[in-house]
């Protein structure tokens, strides 16, 4: 069947990464501070994904493996008090990377009240 992408327009695409399960030091108090956490991070990113769809070419898609290990490397090497911050940082490192039209982090810390599942932070920018 041929290709008729010509009759329709496409909106960006979303590459999501899930459940992401890292450890990191996030928290003000003393505890905290002092023992690693769990954190479980989803990112959505948005990016013009049609061209290598259309064509089967790997230098027209987004390289999400690159873009997971340095949201790794973020959260794994450093510490944070606020998970706020945390979620900042992994937009940002998200968004310096060309062809990105938007992203959204969820960052979910488990545990962090007595009665919850988690508590989490959701964070969006867009160019």
């Amino acid at each position: 069947m041929a290709d008729r992408s010509d009759d329709y327009s496409l909106n960006p695409a979303c590459i999501s990464v899930k459940a992401l399960r890292l450890r990191t030091y996030v928290g003000f108090n003393e505890e905290e501070q002092q023992k690693m956490q769990d954190v479980v991070l989803n990112v959505h990113i948005a990016h013009e994904l049609h061209p290598a769809a259309r064509e089967d070419q790997v230098e027209h898609a987004l390289n999400y493996r690159t873009i997971t290990k340095e949201i790794i490397a973020l959260v794994e090497n450093n510490r944070f008090l606020l998970l706020e911050k945390l979620v900042h940082d992994v937009v940002a490192s998200v968004m310096r990377h060309a062809g990105v039209q938007s992203v959204t982090v969820e960052a979910d810390k488990p545990h962090a009240l007595r009665f919850a599942d988690s508590v989490s932070v959701t964070m969006t920018a867009r160019r």
